[in-house]
């Protein structure tokens, strides 16, 4: 059975362990049905959480360990950043995208997806910080934009990298395709945000 986990709850609603299990089930079976070229059955559950605008990620690890890094490795992983449509359908759009989109990797092959272990990262709305030291490993996520460039990065990936600070800011720059330190630019906008992460 899934083990389910709530990473981080910094935000304006909580997300139920049930609505965590819903959620990953509508991801899976938004996976699924692709795979299986059939229309979606979707498990149905009532609640105003999974219809609230909210910005989210879906990511796929493939391989063993466990949800958070411990030796899975990346197999897709898609989001949103804008909360412009309600959580449970952004989560059905990323899940698919992630599992069929992500230009890293090569779309999902049929009889991979039980190998798979799906997380989503539901986020807050996000904010420019005004000062990158104020930044909390392990509590903020990154969005980095400068001259038409951006990069992000989730709350959770500097604990799995063991990064700290200065690490943390160098590598949002580096996913950005800048120079480190390229965050304290008077043209680079900063931003945090904080997430609900969960998985199977």
């Amino acid at each position: 059975m899934a083990n389910f986990f709530r990473y981080n709850t910094s935000m304006d609603f909580i997300i139920s362990p049930e609505e965590q299990r819903h959620l990953l089930a509508v991801a899976r079976e938004s996976i699924a049905s692709e795979l299986e070229g059939r229309k979606a059955r979707y498990p149905s559950l009532s609640s105003p959480v999974l219809q609230q605008p909210c910005g989210a990620f879906v990511t796929l690890h493939g391989g063993g360990g466990n949800a958070v890094g411990g030796g899975r490795s990346l197999r897709g992983c898609i989001g949103r950043m804008t909360a412009n449509l309600p959580l449970e359908e952004t989560v059905r759009i990323m899940a698919r995208e992630a599992a069929f989109g992500d230009p890293r990797f090569p779309p999902l092959r049929p009889g991979e997806l039980e190998q798979c272990h799906i997380e989503i990262s539901a986020l807050s709305p996000m904010s420019v910080c005004p000062d990158p030291r104020q930044v909390k490993v392990g509590v903020h996520g990154l969005y980095l934009t400068r001259g038409g460039r951006s990069g992000v990065l989730l709350p959770q990936v500097p604990v799995e990298q063991g990064w700290n600070l200065d690490e943390y800011l160098d590598y949002i720059c580096v996913k950005a395709g800048l120079p480190p330190e390229s965050y304290n630019a008077p043209d680079a906008t900063l931003q945090t945000f904080t997430a609900v992460v969960f998985g199977e």
